[in-house]
């Protein structure tokens, strides 16, 4: 019992994604990426890092504010998620397993997803109205866009239905913009 409380606390290293929605500094991600973080950096594609503070977090739809302190950020466009398509083109953006602005594209497999949470979790998540996608998503995608052919984002990257799949789901931009 005592060499317990001599051990030192393992610090572990979360990683995602996110999209930057206003100039000012505001970010999109999930919730699951910062939910318990200590400290939280935002690293810009020019290699900028900003100390980060969660703004807001929703529950049950997974989605996060985070707000850096900038200015004149390139900020994403939310497209109307409600007009997406199934069939259309989708590319997922991201950092999966680290490796940073990595891009997949597939297609919007199907709309209006429920009850892709398992039960045991669904206390955690339960709005479910997502984007299901076979652009290849991995872990690290989270909170990272899901964008149509015109680079507007329709959905939030943010679960995965087992490695290799091709079964990924997002957070429709409708929503996600609804909730920040």
């Amino acid at each position: 019992h005592e060499q317990l409380e001599n051990t030192p606390v393992e610090r572990v290293l979360g990683q995602g994604s996110g999209v930057i929605l206003r100039k000012n500094g505001y970010i999109l991600t999930n919730r699951h990426v910062v939910e318990g973080a200590e400290k939280i950096e935002v690293r810009l594609r020019d290699g900028r890092v900003f100390p980060a503070t969660v703004r807001g977090v929703d529950r049950h739809s997974d989605v996060a504010v985070l707000k850096i302190e900038a200015s004149d950020l390139p900020a994403a466009t939310l497209a109307d998620s409600a007009q997406t398509r199934v069939g259309e083109f989708a590319i997922a953006i991201g950092a999966p397993f680290s490796l940073d602005y990595s891009v997949t594209f597939g297609h919007v497999s199907a709309k209006g997803r429920a009850n892709v949470v398992p039960p045991y979790a669904r206390e955690s998540l339960m709005d479910q109205d997502f984007i299901q996608t076979d652009a290849n998503i991995n872990p690290g995608n989270s909170g990272g866009p899901l964008v149509n052919i015109d680079g507007e984002i329709i959905g939030i990257n943010t679960l995965i239905r087992g490695l290799r799949t091709g079964i990924g789901f997002a957070i429709p931009s409708d929503l996600a913009r609804e909730v920040s």
